[in-house]
């Protein structure tokens, strides 16, 4: 690990050494939890982002695909084939 400094105000210091306490951890394994959690909400806020606009995009292979859905309706009625079929 590396040592490093931050500036924090008087409230912002005196909230994470209340937290600290409370959670029975010291201040630097604190900050710690709460950068990797910061770090995780932000990649997973940049993966929804990259989601949504690669699914914009979709839009039109969307109405090619809707063509097709009747062509699987088959599919909802394979467990009752299956649970039906007769044995030669």
């Amino acid at each position: 690990m590396r040592v490093v400094q931050i500036v924090l105000d008087k409230k912002l210091l005196h909230a994470a050494d209340q937290a600290a306490k409370r959670t029975r951890q010291n201040r630097s394994a604190l900050v710690r939890e709460a950068l990797r959690e910061y770090l995780r909400r932000l990649e997973l806020r940049a993966s929804e982002v990259r989601d949504r606009q690669g699914y914009s995009r979709q839009s039109s292979a969307d109405a090619e695909a809707r063509g097709w859905e009747s062509e699987a309706t088959w599919l909802s009625l394979l467990p009752f084939a299956v649970c039906h079929r007769k044995s030669f």
